[in-house]
C-alpha cells in the first residue's frame, strides 16, 4: 500500500485517475469509503472499533473528530 498514509490528504482524485493501475484506484476507493464512515460516525456520535497493536479498541466520536480535524 504505497499511499497508505497519504490517502487522507487527497480530497479529489487526480486528473489522471483512469491511467493509474487498478490496484491504486481500488485502494483510493477503499480509503475514500473509510474516510466517509469515519466522518459519518463522528457526526452521529458513534464510536468505531479498530485493531491497534493486535487488540480491538474503541475510538470515541471525540477522538474521531480530533483525528479528522488534524487531517485537514
Amino acid at each position: 500500500m504505497r499511499g497508505r498514509y497519504l490517502w487522507w490528504k487527497m480530497k479529489k482524485p487526480p486528473a489522471n485517475v483512469l491511467e493509474l493501475p487498478l490496484i491504486e484506484r481500488a485502494e483510493m476507493a477503499l480509503n475514500a469509503a473509510v474516510e466517509k464512515v469515519w466522518e459519518e460516525h463522528a457526526r452521529e456520535g458513534l464510536p468505531i472499533y479498530v485493531l491497534r497493536h493486535g487488540k480491538i479498541v474503541e475510538v470515541s466520536p471525540e477522538e474521531l473528530r480530533i483525528q479528522l480535524a488534524q487531517r485537514e
